[in-house]
C-alpha cells in the first residue's frame, strides 16, 4: 500500500532530492493550477508552459527554498506567473476583470488545508490581548451588533470597533505571514 504523504513531509523530501516527492507534488497540484491559469488565460499552451516552468523552477531549487504552506507558495507562483504573462503581453480591460474575478473566487478546497487554516486562525484569536480577544469572540461567535457589546462591557461602539479592527488586522497579519493569505 502507498504511503499518502502530507505536504510538509513531501517538501521536506523534496528538499533531500527526492524525485518521488516531486512526483507526488507535481501530481497532486500541476493540474489544479493549469485549470486555474486556464480559467484567466484561456491558451492551453501558454498555461502548459507556465505550470512546467514553476516545477522546473522549483526543482532546480528544490534545496534554496523555504516553503511553509505548499499548496499556497503553488498557487501564488501560478499568480504570479499570470501577471507577468499579462504584463508582457499588455494587460487588457478583459483580462483584468477575467483575473479578478477568479482571484476572488477561488475557494480552499482541499480539507487539510482548511483544516489547518481553521486550526491556525483559531490559534490566532487565542493570542489576540484579553480585551480584544473577549469583543472579537463576541462580535463573531455569538453573533452580538457593536452596540450590544458597548452596552455590556460600558465601553463606546467606536471602542468596540477599534478592537474589532485591531483583531483583524493581527489576525490577517498572521496569516498572511503563513501564507494562508496574500499580502
Amino acid at each position: 500500500m502507498k504511503k499518502i504523504y502530507t505536504d510538509s513531509e513531501l517538501t521536506l523530501l523534496l528538499y533531500q532530492g527526492e524525485e518521488l516527492a516531486f512526483d507526488e507534488i507535481y501530481k497532486r497540484y500541476s493540474g489544479k493550477m493549469f485549470s486555474y491559469a486556464l480559467n484567466v488565460l484561456k491558451k492551453r499552451q501558454i498555461c502548459e508552459d507556465l505550470v512546467q516552468n514553476i516545477f522546473l523552477d522549483i526543482w532546480n531549487k528544490k534545496t534554496s527554498r523555504e516553503i511553509e504552506n505548499l499548496s499556497a507558495f503553488l498557487f501564488k507562483a501560478i499568480k504570479f506567473q499570470i501577471f507577468n504573462h499579462f504584463r508582457k503581453n499588455s494587460l487588457s480591460k478583459e483580462n483584468l476583470t477575467r483575473f479578478n474575478l477568479i482571484q476572488d473566487t477561488i475557494e480552499i478546497n482541499d480539507t487539510m488545508e482548511y483544516t489547518e487554516l481553521e486550526t491556525y486562525i483559531k490559534k490566532c484569536i487565542e493570542e489576540l490581548p484579553d480585551r480584544c480577544k473577549y469583543i472579537f469572540l463576541l462580535s463573531r461567535f455569538e453573533n452580538k451588533s457593536n452596540k450590544e457589546i458597548a452596552k455590556e462591557l460600558g465601553i463606546s461602539v467606536q471602542g468596540v470597533k477599534n478592537q474589532i479592527s485591531k483583531a483583524l488586522k493581527l489576525i490577517r497579519a498572521k496569516l498572511i505571514e503563513r501564507k494562508f493569505l496574500l499580502p
